[in-house]
């Protein structure tokens, strides 16, 4: 089973309808016996940083998640993997999980380009920089969906997947140990998200 930590941010429907049509079970809780049990994990979340921490922190699940992503896959999906950084500075400096070394930073304060769009919205191909059984279905350049102003740097050799934004390489996907991280959605990312959550089903 798949528990996805329901903490009030974001609406759920669409991730769930994903995991639904690959045959997954699925099931949305709060409860800390239910994440305990579950043989995977997913922390998704839309939103402002500091935010999803404070309504994360009211539900009591974070050492609950600390201890689980020791001994099992989890996945962060856009501000949920955001969540697994040391530090986020949206609208001031906020503490993340520190599952992940590295930082959350305005995307916007690093493009060179002034024409581009932030937030960073749409279709962009993610470039494989490592190999990984998360890409086990995926194959190097596919497109993924992006909805952010936010992103993940100095995360170092935990890298996974990068997408080119004008000057900035936009860490995609990020890896370490039992925790995975994508800023892209695959829940609508279409037949290649599809077949990204079916490889993290067989972590």
């Amino acid at each position: 089973m798949i528990a996805i930590v329901d903490y009030g941010v974001g609406n759920l429907f669409s991730l769930t309808s994903s995991l639904h049509a690959l045959g997954l079970e699925t099931e949305v809780t709060r409860n800390p016996e239910k994440l305990r049990a579950a043989e995977r994990i997913v922390l998704p979340g839309v939103g402002a940083f500091g935010d999803a921490r404070e309504k994360l922190d009211a539900t009591g699940l974070i050492p609950v998640l600390l201890e689980e992503a020791a001994r099992k896959p989890l996945l962060g999906i856009c501000l949920g993997m955001q969540l697994l950084f040391d530090r986020g500075f949206e609208y001031g400096e906020h503490a993340g999980l520190g599952l992940i070394p590295g930082e959350v930073a305005s995307l916007g304060e690093d493009l060179e380009d002034g024409t581009l769009k932030v937030p960073h919205m749409g279709w962009n191909s993610l470039d494989i920089r490592k190999d990984d059984p998360l890409f086990r279905y995926f194959r190097n350049g596919e497109y993924v969906y992006y909805v952010h102003s936010f992103y993940a740097r100095h995360c170092g050799d935990d890298i996974l997947g990068t997408s080119q934004y004008g000057n900035v390489a936009v860490t995609g996907a990020v890896r370490r140990g039992n925790v995975w991280g994508a800023q892209f959605h695959p829940e609508k990312s279409g037949d290649a998200g599809l077949r990204l959550l079916k490889a993290f089903a067989e972590l």
